[in-house]
């Protein structure tokens, strides 16, 4: 361990990262923890009810979500499966027209297409009575998914880290983690070759990243063969999405991915229809390929204006009606439900409090929600204490989806809100955002050297996020704003040791730009980053934060 940067060791001591094991363990380019896909309960009995069911050439429907956790998932059992079979099909159902999970019409058209066994990805747990309903008109049901599970599981082959009595040591995989634990347990039993797993982790890296689910333990090891896939540039359908959207594959990160990658793949769910996600992920034709690219791309651009136009719009009703509130349940009636998840994290972004949209849902007096929180709370359990007000209702601590009868909403807003006060009662820094910071650095430490050893700390994301530095007593020089609003900002920093400190911050620049301005000594906050420009790499402190 000599050869690692004193920095790098104390970053992870202090993430309690500290035997030489798990060092060796977190800094390897080729981490070694995985875990026996057979750990998994009911995992061996999903795989060989799948082999019978192709031995007796069973129509196969391969059922998920529509978002990017649920489309690569479909994708890469439709990918794994076809080594086996042509008997195959998927479903998604539309976000718009019968929204999340499994329900009885989707069930009621996969029999007419003469499919006989259902595999969900990435949903199911708690379909209780949709499993049942499939059941009884004469379809089998695998189960595969990753949320939380009630106390009314669905009845058939569920494999889910997180039900009862499942001994799987790591709970948290995305739901194409799991799905890919089926790949293996598949791979294992038919004596399938092992490249076939390999060609799929790209996949669940996209999954892992842009679900949000922790980037440690076995899903680190997952991600990181997956970036290294990616890198390669082994899938025609992603390789074109990447260089249509102006980036290269071996520059790939877990960033690039979750504000590139990941909202072009969620863009077609949410305006449109998320297979063109399956059929870009999936298919060799250039053709196709070429036409969902574009489509895909398309739908982005127009789902980031309606986003925009649809968080100006929030943050006027809270100005009109909920400038007292602690937790925001926004009645949005006229915003795209497609986008209300992304608009709920923009504005819990914004104003540092949990945040619900609501919209309406097929007429008729129901309402759909969707919610994001703060680190602080855990969403899930705030909205399972009011589970008596939904007639669907699913999620995990930073985001939730239900369906609601409109009457109710006036009632769930002011129990969220009591909650939220007691809560604060107990823990007055409950709201506090404050950065956090893993060490503070003198000037002269922010070099090219340890911009680099941090990129050993990658992926970056959930439960292992970038680590943050504090530099005090800089004084602004050369201060150059940029964008179209001046929102960006460029300065050299001069310290104590009269070092010339070359920063950058995004987007919030006019917040300091007084600070900036007046020659007052500033603490930073931020990374180091190697800035490459016209063959030229420089290093930059980018800036997360000011304070004075």
């Amino acid at each position: 361990m000599n050869d690692i940067h004193p920095i790098i060791l104390e970053i992870l001591k202090n993430r309690g990262i500290t035997e030489e094991s798990d060092l060796v363990e977190f800094l390897a380019e080729k981490p070694n923890r995985t875990y026996d896909p057979f750990l998994l309960k009911n995992l061996e009995a999903g795989v060989d009810f799948l082999l019978s069911a192709i031995k007796q050439e069973r129509k196969i429907c391969i059922y998920g979500d529509y978002d990017a956790d649920g489309v690569t998932s479909v994708s890469l059992l439709m990918q794994v499966l076809s080594h086996l079979t042509t008997n195959l099909t998927y479903y998604i159902p539309s976000r718009f027209d019968e929204g999340y999970g499994l329900n009885k019409d989707a069930i009621d058209q996969i029999k007419r297409d003469g499919a006989e066994l259902i595999v969900t990805v990435d949903c199911g747990s708690v379909s209780y009575e949709e499993v049942e309903y499939g059941k009884g008109i004469g379809i089998d049901f695998i189960v595969t998914d990753h949320h939380n599970i009630n106390d009314k599981p669905a009845d058939c082959i569920l494999i889910n880290p997180k039900q009862q009595d499942c001994q799987y040591p790591f709970k948290h995989l995305a739901g194409c983690g799991v799905a890919f634990k089926l790949a293996q347990g598949l791979q294992r039993k038919a004596n399938l070759p092992k490249s076939m797993l390999t060609e799929v982790l790209d996949l669940v890296a996209i999954a892992t990243i842009g679900d949000i689910v922790p980037l440690i333990d076995e899903n680190r090891t997952l991600t990181k063969y997956g970036l290294g896939v990616i890198r390669a540039g082994k899938r025609p359908g992603l390789q074109k999405l990447i260089r249509e959207v102006g980036l290269t594959s071996d520059k790939i990160k877990s960033e690039t991915i979750a504000y590139i990658i990941v909202p072009h793949l969620n863009a077609a769910g949410r305006m449109l229809d998320a297979r063109i996600g399956v059929e870009l992920l999936t298919s060799k034709d250039e053709g196709t390929i070429v036409l969902h690219t574009a489509e895909m791309i398309r739908k982005n651009k127009e789902r980031k204006r309606i986003q925009e136009e649809a968080f100006q719009k929030c943050k006027e009703l809270i100005a009109e009606k909920l400038t007292q509130d602690l937790f925001y349940v926004i009645d949005a009636d006229d915003i795209h439900e497609g986008i209300a998840g992304i608009v709920a994290g923009k504005i819990k972004e914004e104003y540092g409090r949990p945040t619900i949209i609501v919209t309406e849902s097929g007429g008729d007096g129901f309402l759909k929600g969707t919610g994001r929180s703060i680190n602080t709370l855990n969403l899930y359990e705030l909205l399972k204490k009011n589970e008596r007000l939904f007639l669907k209702f699913g999620g995990h601590s930073g985001a939730c989806g239900f369906l609601m009868q409109s009457e109710n909403l006036q009632i769930l807003r002011k129990s969220l809100n009591d909650e939220i006060e007691r809560l604060l009662q107990d823990n007055e820094a409950l709201f506090d955002s404050e950065l956090f910071v893993d060490l503070e650095l003198e000037g002269k430490q922010v070099d090219k050297r340890l911009a680099m050893e941090l990129e050993k700390l990658a992926p970056f994301g959930c439960e292992n996020e970038r680590p943050l530095f504090r530099v005090k007593g800089i004084k602004p020089n050369n201060v150059s704003f940029m964008g179209t609003d001046k929102q960006h900002v460029r300065f050299s920093g001069t310290g104590v040791a009269g070092r010339g400190l070359s920063c950058i911050l995004f987007q919030s620049a006019q917040t300091y730009s007084q600070h900036l301005l007046s020659g007052t000594l500033l603490d930073l906050v931020g990374y180091p980053d190697i800035n490459e420009w016209n063959g030229e790499s420089k290093i930059q402190f980018v800036l997360k934060g000011i304070t004075y």
